[in-house]
């Protein structure tokens, strides 16, 4: 099989109807699967997405998104996962485009896509970079000057605003992450203390570390349809947000990862980016 997409969904069955119908005609031609794993949903999302899309294999979860994601990838029978936001719509050829990429770059670790706005604007969140906050944690703990001459001692806005210029990324976007599933064996799951927030930049420097690149790819897009952004700025959110913080610095800074890989001082140079 050549793609497993996971979806994972909390009462989001309005707006999963629209992703899953265009999902449908994403991969109608292609050797994949549909994997949702709704997270103890009460709005009848199992039923509905039962009734109406036979062909998706679910599952259910109770847990934060990284536990459920991590369910999902253990259905997952494809070369590539793919993790998908219930609340975004592919065009017909936007994973296949994605995935002939990715065969074309054996490099390439993991992939993200442009983003639309409903409107059919361009997001700039598309071309993910760390957020400001997280900069800012990497320049007091030392991080960032022990990776000076990479991409992490960059402007994090983004040098590189042409929407369409392909470029290595930082981080991946949450709403569309394609990997190497070859690449999550070596990497690992997604961790799984990381409950809102922070799992996408854990995965993404994970997968530098190991060696690989992660890519901007604009050749094809998404439509993000922004579902229930209320609460944004709420306690929790904020909780989480900067429980991502401590969490990677904890892991990161203090004590060094448990990666199946080579030693840190000999992935160096996966950090080194030419011209």
């Amino acid at each position: 099989m050549k793609v497993s997409v996971i979806m994972v969904s909390y009462n989001m069955c309005k707006v999963l109807r629209q992703s899953l119908a265009a999902l449908h005609r994403s991969v109608q031609n292609m050797d994949a699967e549909i994997i949702l794993v709704d997270n103890s949903s009460d709005d009848h999302t199992v039923e509905t997405i039962t009734n109406e899309f036979p062909e998706v294999k679910i599952t259910t979860a109770n847990g934060g998104l990284s536990h459920c994601v991590n369910q999902g990838i253990s259905m997952a029978k494809g070369e590539y996962v793919l993790f998908l936001s219930p609340d975004a719509l592919t065009k017909k050829e936007t994973i296949s485009k994605a995935v002939d990429f990715m065969d074309s770059h054996a490099p390439a670790g993991g992939l993200s896509v442009r983003m639309l706005n409903m409107d059919g604007n361009y997001m700039p969140a598309s071309k993910k970079t760390l957020p400001r906050r997280w900069v800012t944690l990497f320049k007091l703990t030392g991080l960032l000057k022990q990776f000076s001459k990479s991409r992490l001692s960059e402007h994090y806005i983004g040098r590189h605003n042409d929407e369409f210029d392909t470029t290595e990324t930082d981080v991946l976007h949450d709403r569309f992450m394609l990997i190497r599933r070859s690449v999550m064996d070596t990497v690992g799951l997604l961790d799984e203390r990381f409950d809102r927030y922070g799992a996408n930049i854990d995965l993404s420097y994970r997968i530098r570390l190991a060696g690989f690149r992660n890519y901007y790819f604009p050749k094809t897009y998404i439509i993000n349809l922004q579902y229930n952004r209320s609460g944004k700025f709420s306690w929790a959110n904020l909780k989480s947000f900067y429980g991502a913080m401590f969490i990677f610095a904890v892991k990161y800074i203090f004590r060094l990862p448990a990666l199946r890989v080579k030693p840190l001082q000999a992935l160096y140079p996966a950090y080194e980016l030419k011209g």
